[in-house]
Parts: C-alpha cells; structure tokens; sequence
C-alpha cells in the first residue's frame, strides 16, 4: 500500500506589511478579476462587437462589488441564515471566511444588469463574454481553499496514490477535492469556452456562451461534490445530495434555456462604433479661408 500524503503546512499569509496582511485567498479574488477584465477587454471587441476597451475596465468596479457582496449574501443566506441572524454583526466579518459562488453568481449578474443599462450594451452579448473568464477566478480560488487547508474532501481509499490527510480533516486519507475544482471548474471550464468563444458563428448567438458556463459549471460542481466533505453544520440534505448540488440544479435549467433561446433567436450584429465627430458645417455665405 502506497503511503498517504500528508498535507503540506503551507501558510495562508503570503506576507506582511506590519499590522496588515496579504492572504492567499484574497490574492486568489483580486488575480482572477483583473485576469478576467483584461480578457474581458480583448473578447468585448471581437466582432460582432459588444463593447469598448473601456468600458470593460469601467466593469472592473461593478463586477468585484458583485463578487464580494452577493458571494457574503449567498453564503449567509444558502448556508447559515439561522446564525448570522442572531449574530448579525459576524455578517460582515469576511476575514472569517465564508463566500458562495453561487451568490457570487447573482451578485455579478445584478451587476451586468444594471451596467449594461447604464451603458446601452446588449446584456446576453455581455454575459457571454464575461462568463468566458469567469473560470479563471474560480480555479485559482479553488488552489487558495488548498492552500488554506480548507474544504477537504470525503474519505479516499488509501491505496489513492494522491489521498491526503488535512490538518482539520482528522487521521483519515481524504481526497484533494479542492484540486478537482481547480481542475474541472477552472481549468477545463475556461478551456472550453475560450474555444467556442473563438467561434463568431457562435459569439453571433447572444446566451450561448453564458448557457455553455451556466451547464458546465453545474456539471462540474456537481461531479466534485461526490468527492467533496459537506459542510459539518449542513451535513448531506434529503436523498443524499448536497447543498451545492441543490444549487446547481437551477443554474443547469437555466443554462439548457439559454442555450436554447439562443439559437432560435436572430444573429447579434453588434454594438455600432461610436459616431467619428462631426465637422461643424459652415454657415450660409461664409467663405473658406485661404
């Protein structure tokens, strides 16, 4: 039988700077938006054209209050509602830990909604670029919770050449689930939909690309949760599932529709350039000058 791996002690402070600290988690948030904006900037440009350079950098402010507000949300609405309701102070402790994706999700939707209302963009044209780089923050997210020892996954067989024992996990060979998520959330998710994304015929199907995440998060979530420890103060819900699976039931449904209506729709011709500017025409009997 092949050893199990021990848990390297890694430090979930990558440094210091007095009283302040940088963590790995943190960085994990702030890589995977400006990541994800400055692609957002080469997609959002791509013909058929959905918006400026610009206004993906002006979208930079609009999707990291999204993820930060409506992930807290989810995760004290989803998870733990009874105590945050009686501690409703600890509501805005993050540095404890505790974000949802799923909420997350809502928040950067509410985002895109109200940017692209204020900016006259086609909000399914919009999603869809933007969903093609939210992978990138989901995998690195997923290596922060490895790195902070935390969200291990359920027992493994010991014979698992890469079973591991977690600090908090007890003496049990657990599976690296957060790996898996790195992997098949981010990875393999971001490498999915850049491809389509290189698609006009595609980027021409306002949902499409939103929908393909929408589906492929879902399945991807889905599948790690048989791997992943439920949370203690949740446990496994009615029939053996967890609450992420729960959770993504909608978000498969959602996406099938998207892609659906996606292709019964007309083809999306883009967002006009804007107007050049105008030379001020002459007024009656003026003559040019010399």
């Amino acid at each position: 039988m092949l050893p199990v791996l021990m848990f390297p002690q890694f430090d979930p402070v990558l440094v210091h700077f007095g009283p302040l600290a940088v963590r790995w988690y943190a960085l994990s948030y702030i890589t995977g938006i400006v990541l994800g904006v400055i692609l957002l900037r080469r997609l959002a440009v791509l013909a058929p054209r959905v918006a400026t350079p610009e206004q993906a950098d002006d979208f930079l402010t609009w999707v990291t209050l999204g993820v930060l507000l409506g992930g807290r949300l989810g995760y004290v609405l989803f998870y733990q509602p009874s105590y945050y309701l009686t501690h409703p102070v600890a509501m805005v402790e993050v540095w404890h830990g505790g974000m949802s994706f799923h909420g997350g999700a809502l928040g950067v939707i509410a985002a895109m909604v109200l940017f692209t209302r204020r900016n006259k963009i086609n909000f399914l044209a919009f999603a869809d670029r933007v969903t093609v780089a939210v992978p990138i923050g989901l995998g690195l997210g997923r290596l922060a919770n490895f790195i902070n020892g935390e969200l291990w996954g359920r027992e493994a067989p010991a014979s698992l050449p890469w079973a591991m024992i977690f600090p908090g996990g007890g003496p049990i060979p657990r599976h690296p689930s957060q790996l898996y998520e790195s992997l098949t959330e981010g990875l393999l998710l971001f490498t999915v939909l850049y491809i389509a994304s290189r698609r006009i015929s595609i980027r021409q199907r306002p949902g499409f690309l939103a929908g393909m995440f929408l589906v492929g998060y879902a399945c991807a979530r889905s599948f790690c949760e048989f791997f992943r420890e439920p949370d203690a103060f949740l446990g496994f819900l009615a029939g053996g599932i967890t609450m992420g699976q729960l959770l993504c039931i909608p978000m498969l449904l959602t996406g099938i529709a998207l892609m659906v209506h996606a292709r019964r729709a007309p083809l999306y011709t883009g967002t006009p350039e804007p107007d050049a500017t105008l030379a001020t025409p002459a007024s009656p009997g003026s003559q040019p000058r010399a």
